[in-house]
């Protein structure tokens, strides 16, 4: 792809088939321009075509399917795309590029995967990075406060686009900002990546402790706590000095993840307080709770920087080790302040 394509030309694919890639596709949509979109499962690509939605997610959110050209290969979608939004949990990444033969070295890749790839132990940009030789300044990943649910209904809200290559980061935002969505962009482009991986973490723990019946003021005396752990970690793996830890990218995410009703994560944390164990509630939600696996991925990462993360620590606990929420939460009331 040459670099001097205009950003309106770009050949855009949605990558990914759930919630979130479907918010996303109404967002590239929203200006009236037509996309390609990549889903595993022909018989949803089938329902979608007859439906005019998606009809495993976001129901209520109704596409103009001629603007769309469906694949379920995903060497045809990436043949015939110039950039292209990775938005698949992140368990599923790597089963999905296995199938790849098409190379990415010439595409423009945005990650909107806010998860780590799991026994890699790697943010998304520095995987596309190391083992499909995507160069650095045409990788952005995408983050925020912003809920598929509330992107479906239009309202408002607001994207961070990190970038290497801050003219690609602005260039992308201005394609996809419209009327419901404002994008801001960063060069802090590992900082929010990691930052997407520990909200997680952190709307687990606030799931548990809602589901053992803390109520608001420990949820503040959590958050308050969880930000400044994620403060630590990030400056520990990759060190910013113009980061501002109180970002929407950063505490703005991690707020309405900890709070919000659409959070799955929340959701899935809620269930373990209330004594379901991992697997049952993993079933019961039928959608992955990107935290659990970041719990695992972050604890190992932190296995070589030493940062002082009690939340992080307390959530691996009750999810690998299986302690009991109500005891384990205990010990970390009295670690954190």
């Amino acid at each position: 792809m040459k670099a001097t394509r205009n950003e309106n030309d770009w050949r855009i694919c949605i990558v990914g088939g759930g919630s979130w890639a479907t918010a996303i596709a109404k967002i590239v949509m929203a200006g009236g321009h037509r996309i390609n979109w990549y889903m595993r499962r022909p018989e949803q690509i089938e329902d979608f075509k007859r439906a005019g939605y998606n009809p495993s997610y976001l129901s209520s959110l109704q596409c103009d399917v001629k603007k769309i050209k469906f694949y379920s290969n995903i060497n045809q979608a990436v043949k015939y795309s110039d950039l292209l939004i990775f938005a698949t949990p992140s368990p599923f990444l790597k089963s999905h590029l296995q199938k790849l033969t098409q190379k990415l070295d010439d595409k423009y890749i945005v990650s909107a995967i806010k998860g780590i790839v799991p026994d890699e132990n790697m943010i998304v940009s520095d995987y596309f990075i190391k083992y499909y030789g995507v160069k650095p300044e045409n990788i952005a990943v995408i983050a925020g406060p912003c809920h598929a649910e509330e992107v479906a209904l239009e309202r408002l809200s607001y994207l961070t686009v990190g970038s290497r290559n801050l003219e690609f980061a602005d260039k992308f935002g201005a394609r996809i900002a419209n009327s419901f969505l404002k994008t801001y962009t960063t060069n802090d482009i590992r900082g929010i990546e990691y930052a997407s991986v520990l909200k997680n973490v952190y709307a687990i723990a606030s799931g548990i402790c809602h589901g053992l019946k803390y109520g608001d003021n420990f949820q503040a005396i959590l958050v308050s706590n969880s930000i400044r752990e994620m403060s630590r970690f990030v400056d520990a793996v990759s060190p910013e000095t113009t980061r501002n830890i109180q970002d929407a990218a950063y505490l703005g995410d991690l707020l309405v993840t900890a709070y919000s009703r659409f959070s799955r994560n929340r959701t899935f944390g809620a269930m373990i307080g209330k004594g379901y164990s991992v697997r049952s509630s993993q079933l019961e939600m039928e959608m992955i709770a990107e935290g659990y696996y970041g719990t695992k991925c972050i604890k190992e990462i932190n296995d070589e920087f030493h940062v002082d993360m009690p939340i992080l620590d307390a959530c691996y606990n009750i999810l690998y080790e299986r302690i009991a929420p109500n005891i384990e939460i205990k010990f970390l009331t009295e670690k954190i302040r």
